[in-house]
């Protein structure tokens, strides 16, 4: 699987050391920046990145952090194809993915510690798409948003 790591500032330090972790755990991680802590640095100039390389398929997965994790993740999901959220518990981190398709999960690195950032993580590495007909269903409409093709109910 194909890992995808980006941060500004706030988040600089959690993603040098899952970035660490997760290279260890045999994951090939393609760091989008920052590469040097710069505090003042904006993340939509990395969580852009991240996010493109996410949707053209070149990584599998993407971990966007900043300070709060709210701001890479209103970042990520502007482009077309990137399903991002905040995740601050285990089950959002594999339902997300199980009902949502989510490719892209935010964290905060002023709120959430390298522990449980690291458990978030890997729960989201593991889980898979169930591709059950009602969110089939749901991503559909999804995608019709992202087009602007949506006509509601």
């Amino acid at each position: 699987m194909r890992i995808g790591i980006v941060a500004d500032h706030g988040g600089f330090e959690l993603k040098v050391n899952l970035s660490a972790a997760l290279k260890a755990a045999d994951y090939k991680v393609t760091d989008f920046g920052a590469q040097t802590l710069v505090t003042g640095d904006d993340y939509p100039d990395f969580v852009v990145l991240l996010a493109k390389a996410v949707a053209r398929g070149q990584i599998t997965r993407g971990l966007a952090i900043c300070g709060s994790g709210v701001g890479a993740c209103v970042a990520a999901n502007k482009v077309p194809g990137v399903y991002a959220a905040l995740i601050t518990n285990s089950f959002s981190a594999h339902q997300g993915v199980e009902d949502d398709d989510m490719n892209a999960m935010c964290l905060g690195g002023r709120v959430t510690g390298y522990s449980l950032s690291w458990d978030l993580v890997m729960t989201f590495l593991s889980a898979l798409f169930m591709a059950e007909e009602r969110f089939k269903r749901r991503l559909t409409k999804v995608v019709a948003l992202e087009r602007n093709r949506y006509t509601g109910l």
